[in-house]
C-alpha cells in the first residue's frame, strides 16, 4: 500500500482528529502477573475469528504497563458497561493503583482479574503478536466467556467515554 502512495501519509494531528469522529467500545485488559494485577484501558479492541474464536486489541509501545501484560500466560478482556466511564479513566491513567478501591474486582478462575459489573469477560490465551507501527497488535484465542449485562456499551468518541442511544424503532 505505500508503493502506490509514496510518502503521502498524513500528519499524526490531523489523524488523530479524523479517527476522533470514529465512535469504539471500551474495554479494559487485565492480567495476573509476578502475583501482581496489571490492567489497561483499550479502544482498539475488536473480534477477529469465529474459529477459532480471536479477538485483538493494540497497546502503544511506550506503554509502561505492557511488559508485565506482556508476560502474562493469558489475560481477561473487561468489556465496559456504560455507567463504568470512572473505570475506563482509571485504568488510562499512569502512577496510580488501578486495583484499589474504588475498583472492585476479584480473581477469575485462571488468576486474571476479574473487573465487577461489567458487561462481559473474555479469557483469553496468547495467540499472536506484531509490531505495527508503534503499536504491538495482540490477538488472544478465548478461551471462556461470561456474560452479565446485556444493557448499553461504554463508547469512546471525541476524546470523551460516553454512552450508545439507540434510534427509535419504525
Amino acid at each position: 500500500m505505500t508503493e502506490t502512495l509514496p510518502g503521502r501519509a498524513v500528519g499524526a494531528d490531523s489523524f488523530r482528529r479524523a479517527l476522533a469522529v470514529h465512535a469504539s467500545g471500551v474495554v479494559v485488559i487485565t492480567a495476573q502477573s509476578g502475583g501482581v494485577p496489571v490492567g489497561l484501558t483499550a479502544t482498539s479492541f475488536s473480534s477477529v475469528s469465529l474459529e477459532p474464536p480471536l479477538v485483538s486489541f493494540y497497546v502503544d509501545r511506550s506503554s509502561t504497563t505492557w511488559p508485565q501484560l506482556g508476560a502474562a500466560d493469558h489475560f481477561a478482556v473487561n468489556i465496559l458497561a456504560s455507567d463504568q466511564a470512572d473505570v475506563a479513566a482509571r485504568f488510562a491513567r499512569k502512577n496510580v493503583d488501578r486495583f484499589a478501591p474504588p475498583t472492585r474486582w476479584r480473581p477469575g478462575p485462571l488468576g486474571a482479574p476479574l473487573l465487577q459489573d461489567v458487561s462481559a469477560h473474555l479469557l483469553c490465551l496468547p495467540y499472536e503478536r506484531a509490531e505495527v507501527g508503534d503499536h504491538i497488535l495482540v490477538v488472544g484465542m478465548v478461551a471462556e466467556v461470561e456474560t452479565h449485562n446485556t444493557g448499553r456499551p461504554l463508547l469512546y468518541h471525541q476524546g470523551r467515554f460516553g454512552r450508545f442511544l439507540p434510534h427509535p424503532e419504525d
